[in-house]
């Protein structure tokens, strides 16, 4: 899948990037400032795209392999000229994933930042994932969170009969930290009150793609 549709004349992320919209090997490390005039983001972030077959449960190998980013941006002007030519999530098929994290953040609950952590989860009926996403990493970007360095990133799944929208921090105990990440996003998606949102650690995450792994299912 064709994820980013740019110009070829697009200097501003062509260091970063293959045409095809993917990393080069030379330039994967390389790091992505504001260029002259821009306005700096306080943290770099990196867009991933993952995809699998719903009938094939991922290893952490296997997950880490499938997974791959699609660029980085520093200003908000690189977010913007990057984020205007990617594919809407309301427009992926199948089983599919955006994440936006903190350059340096695996979007894997066994990367070192989120390793003590959790998410909040939203479900979504179908047709509400782009307007949603965009909202949410706005607030992120843009330091609406106000819990310092505990946002890790954000990711939305696209399934067959609805979304799933989450947002990743560092420390799972602490709980005033989960309760203004939670209060915020009810405020910048305007959530209703009768809005089921969940909390899920990491650990508890990575106990049940265990066990599920190891379920051995008669016929």
């Amino acid at each position: 899948m064709n994820l980013l549709e740019r110009d070829e004349d697009d200097q501003g992320l062509s260091e970063s990037l293959h045409d095809d919209g993917t990393n080069n090997n030379h330039n994967r490390h390389k790091t992505v400032s504001p260029a002259a005039g821009e306005h700096p983001l306080q943290y770099n972030y990196t867009f991933w795209f993952s995809r699998r077959t719903p009938s094939r449960p991922a290893s952490s190998q296997s997950y880490e392999q499938n997974i791959r980013q699609i660029g980085t941006v520093a200003s908000v002007e690189q977010f913007w000229k990057f984020y205007s030519h990617l594919v809407r999530p309301g427009d992926l098929s199948g089983h599919s994933d955006f994440h936006l994290f903190k350059e340096g953040i695996k979007p894997m609950w066994e990367d070192d930042c989120n390793r003590s952590g959790g998410k909040w989860i939203i479900r979504l009926r179908k047709g509400l994932a782009s307007r949603f996403w965009e909202n949410i990493i706005l607030a992120m970007v843009g330091e609406q969170f106000m819990v310092g360095e505990e946002v890790c990133g954000a990711v939305v799944s696209i399934r067959f009969q609805e979304d799933i929208l989450s947002i990743w921090n560092k420390t799972s105990n602490d709980q005033t930290t989960t309760s203004r990440i939670r209060d915020t996003l009810r405020r910048v998606l305007n959530l209703p009150a009768n809005t089921i949102m969940e909390y899920k650690t990491h650990n508890d995450s990575l106990r049940d793609n265990s066990s599920f792994r190891n379920t051995k299912i008669s016929l």
